[in-house]
């Protein structure tokens, strides 16, 4: 039986023996670092499906780590923070972490957003190994060949924007993506400029795809950071 494997990276024992007595719940495997060096390390030997990636380390800044695993792995990486400031939040995700968790947080979120990292882990070792032409979410279909989306069966016309916007969105599905993020995936630059640009298509894209855009089940708002597509 396949036990998803967790690689720690946090320096509070408290924190850490916290994680490890959730992590023996669920029977996943996990092996912890304390600092950058231990990090990197184990980064490299262990291949571990997740990354829980604390920022505030002795030795140095978790950004740093995002950046140095980032250089050659696509493993999802959980930022668990005190930080809580929407720049701290914005950096690590726009430096290649996948989520966001402040701290002091629940068990129950905690293992939800490990469960949506571990998905995705799997579904991008699937997608490495053979070419994806369709995407499936709910109700929600993606014809990438033919530059379609559908909800139940019936196609939705969207404009060249709103369809990259989707098609960004559900390449990343389960991974805050900041505005920035987004905004150089779509229009090719980055400006705070474009933002309220931004929100203003999002809102066109919620209106077609979302049975309720007030309460959506697709496109996730991360006020001040992002979106993020949810996994049905």
């Amino acid at each position: 039986m396949f036990k998803p494997k967790i690689l720690v990276i946090e320096d509070d024992p408290a924190i850490t023996n916290l994680i490890r007595t959730t992590l023996d719940t669920q029977s996943y495997q996990y092996h912890t670092a304390k600092n950058g060096a231990e990090a990197l390390l184990d980064a490299v030997s262990y291949n571990a499906n997740v990354i829980i990636l604390d920022l505030g380390l002795p030795d140095m800044d978790g950004v740093e780590i995002i950046r140095k695993v980032r250089g050659w792995s696509k493993v999802p990486i959980i930022v668990v923070s005190a930080r809580s400031e929407d720049r701290d939040k914005v950096e690590a995700l726009d430096a290649g972490a996948d989520d966001y968790l402040t701290k002091p947080f629940s068990i129950e979120e905690f293992l939800a957003r490990l469960r949506v990292a571990l998905r995705r882990s799997q579904t991008e070792n699937i997608n490495s190994q053979a070419p994806v032409t369709q995407y499936q979410n709910g109700n929600l279909k993606i014809d990438y060949a033919a530059g379609c989306a559908y909800i139940k069966e019936e196609e939705i016309h969207l404009t060249p924007i709103e369809y990259k916007l989707l098609v960004v969105l559900a390449k990343n599905t389960g991974k805050v993506l900041t505005h920035n993020h987004i905004l150089k995936e779509v229009w090719g630059s980055s400006l705070e400029t474009d933002i309220p640009s931004l929100r203003v298509f999002m809102a066109t894209l919620r209106k077609k795809i979302e049975e309720n855009p007030s309460d959506p089940i697709y496109i996730q708002t991360h006020i001040g950071v992002g979106y993020r597509m949810i996994k049905q």
